[in-house]
């Protein structure tokens, strides 16, 4: 079984740790990306992705509120849907949409430190850089959980107050003008748009899966969350503008693997443009960190709670040192095969999905357990359902391909989901297997 501490964790260290995960890939690399599909209004799309993800958190806040778990994602579908295959479906979709997230976040460090270096982001060198910072997360991860769990809660404070001073000091020398102008990006694309903000937001939830270490988990989980979104929009915000106020949108579209870099440098001249590209290499490697961290965990709480396989693979140590084995094989493997857009895409469907699927569960078997509100979780499935919609039509203009990877992504899971529920886990008790 997996190790917890009970009232290990502050609400500060809660606090830094969602900070600490959402802020990574999600501004660096995804600023561009959004302003590709929203046009001169992206920064709108931030506020967007805010609103949506405001209303999704309010599921996680009254269930983890009630149900303070270590089990997280996992409990609140498992008390939705009881021990079923589409609680251990989404379960699992979560859990790949975390590793996605580290894929994108690994190429993200890649773009940005060959751009430091002066060289062009692409080719052999992108995943072979991004692959080696996931292996450097994997041995700072092996260290041990103290060394990670301080270094996260340092790292969020770099990033937060870095990324808001680069923000702050690049509106100031941009004379608080606006120089991404261009044509609109339409409704469609906006909405589109804001399916990639929101993933800019999602890191909240491993404050969920953390219910059971902090203190006073009834009140401080859904504060913890509450103070992480509301930190994360300010600084989104405020780097949103900045780069807006630097580059006309077409310099942003075309740097959109590294956007906060291209912008640093008519702000601030080359000294700002190294030391945005520092700022943003500590943010994406300590982001990795942690987010590796919290999936590595979050597959052993679902292997504890008989909703997913396992097998040692004749590896030694306990369930937690393989799933982190198991996360890092397939983060390189992503980074190795996919580009950013595709990463972000791949991840958007997933989270999307997974969501639905949670807000729906507990308003028709929970809601009234929790005290929720049923019209909010019914916005919340709505504007879900809207996001996606549009996201999977303007995906389905550019890149069809993506859409069919998703599809067949989900529909994987829940058969395999299926097939293991049905034949290899049983009620009297889990078998792992033992790799021999």
């Amino acid at each position: 079984m997996t190790e917890y501490t009970k009232d290990s964790i502050t609400l500060a260290g809660a606090v830094a740790m969602g900070t600490g995960v959402m802020i990574g890939a999600g501004i660096l690399a995804l600023t561009g990306q959004i302003a590709e599909l929203a046009g001169p209004l992206f920064p709108v799309s931030f506020i967007a992705g805010a609103i949506v993800t405001a209303f999704s958190a309010y599921t996680y806040v009254k269930m983890s509120n009630a149900y303070p778990s270590a089990g997280g994602i996992g409990m609140i579908l498992v008390k939705a849907y009881g021990p079923t295959t589409i609680a251990a479906g989404a379960a699992l979709l979560m859990a790949l949409s975390m590793v996605i997230n580290e894929s994108l976040v690994a190429r993200t460090f890649a773009s940005y430190a060959l751009r430091g270096a002066g060289v062009e982001a692409e080719g052999w060198l992108v995943p072979a850089i991004g692959t080696a910072v996931i292996l450097f997360a994997w041995v700072v991860n092996i260290s041990g959980n103290r060394s990670v769990g301080l270094l996260s809660i340092l790292m969020a404070l770099v990033k937060v107050c870095g990324i808001g001073l680069f923000g702050i000091a690049a509106l100031w020398a941009g004379g608080f003008s606006f120089e991404a102008t261009g044509s609109e990006g339409g409704t469609g694309g906006f909405l589109a748009s804001a399916a990639l903000a929101i993933l800019a937001f999602k890191g909240f939830t491993t404050i969920t899966n953390s219910g059971a270490e902090i203190t006073d988990p009834h009140r401080n989980v859904g504060r913890a969350i509450v103070l992480s979104i509301a930190i994360c929009v300010v600084v989104y915000l405020l780097v949103a503008f900045a780069v807006g106020s630097s580059l006309p949108l077409d310099r942003i579209i075309a740097a959109k693997d590294y956007a906060l870099a291209e912008a640093a440098e008519p702000a601030f001249g080359r000294i700002g443009f190294y030391l945005t590209v520092l700022l943003a290499i500590i943010a994406t490697a300590s982001g990795l960190i942690a987010s590796i961290f919290a999936v590595s965990r979050m597959l052993a709480m679902l292997t504890d709670m008989k909703l997913i396989p396992h097998s040692h693979l004749g590896m030694p140590g306990a369930i937690r040192d393989h799933t982190l084995v198991y996360t890092v094989v397939l983060a390189g493997l992503l980074a190795i095969l996919f580009d950013l857009s595709r990463i972000a895409s791949l991840g958007a469907f997933f989270y999307l999905v997974m969501g639905m699927l949670i807000h729906f569960g507990v308003f028709r078997n929970l809601r009234q357990d929790i005290g929720a509100s049923g019209w909010i979780l019914l916005t919340a499935i709505a504007l879900d359902g809207l996001v996606l919609a549009a996201f999977a039509l303007m995906k389905w203009q550019a890149d069809p391909a993506i859409v069919v990877i998703a599809i067949c992504g989900i529909s994987v899971v829940f058969a395999f989901e299926a097939v293991f529920l049905r034949f290899w886990s049983s009620p009297s008790g889990h078998r792992h297997g033992t790799g021999r």
